[in-house]
């Protein structure tokens, strides 16, 4: 399958799970209603990013590129990562593999990115990071208008979240799946109920 085809698939893939998430939008939490409708966004902080760019190889052997963008879209009234929420995404990748994340928030309101055990979402406050060096810079804090990069190496097979680490933020769904497999032999992203795509070519 060329670029082509692979982008095609990931564009339509990513698309018809972002529908599935918005057609349902829960009650805003106290102080978001609105806060999150594309006022103040620095939009070039996201300028050219594509579906495609959400999970790509890297040119480095067993290592896989995630870029994280909260807020992309209005869904959830913002606490989205790439406009899913509430594990409605899920992210699989190989166990021992390297991750290097770019997390992105455009939006005025602070967010951040940490891969925490999947139970912590339930919680008020999610706890440390799953892996060593899986946060993004003042996680508990956020960051507002900004990015903030990270790598880890999933070492550990089992259910983990991507997660905002303000507090609240994940309990009310900014949250999506990551599953580090000791079976999967190559990364892949499932959006909704659409099937799995395996990661973008490498730059």
């Amino acid at each position: 399958m060329n670029f082509r085809n692979i982008h095609g698939t990931v564009v339509a893939a990513w698309l018809a799970g972002a529908c599935l998430a918005s057609a349902q939008q829960p009650a805003p939490p106290a102080g978001h209603a609105g806060a999150h409708e594309g006022m103040g966004l620095k939009k070039e902080l996201i300028e050219g990013i594509t579906p495609a760019d959400f999970l790509r190889f890297s040119s480095k052997p067993k290592t896989v590129q995630i870029t994280a963008i909260a807020a992309f879209t209005p869904d959830n009234y913002g606490m989205n990562f790439n406009g899913q929420s509430h594990g409605r995404a899920t992210y699989v990748v190989p166990v021992g593999w390297t991750v290097e994340v770019t997390f992105i928030n455009p939006s005025p309101v602070p967010h951040s990115a940490v891969i925490v055990e999947r139970e912590q979402v339930k919680k008020l406050q999610v706890g440390e990071p799953a892996f060593k060096g899986a946060a993004s810079a003042s996680a508990t804090v956020g960051i507002s208008g900004n990015k903030s990069a990270f790598s880890f190496v999933a070492d550990e097979a089992g259910d983990y979240a991507l997660a905002c680490g303000f507090p609240s933020h994940a309990l009310a769904g900014h949250w999506v799946a990551f599953e580090v497999s000791a079976e999967a032999k190559t990364p892949t992203l499932k959006a909704g109920d659409a099937k799995p795509v395996e990661a973008s070519p490498a730059r």
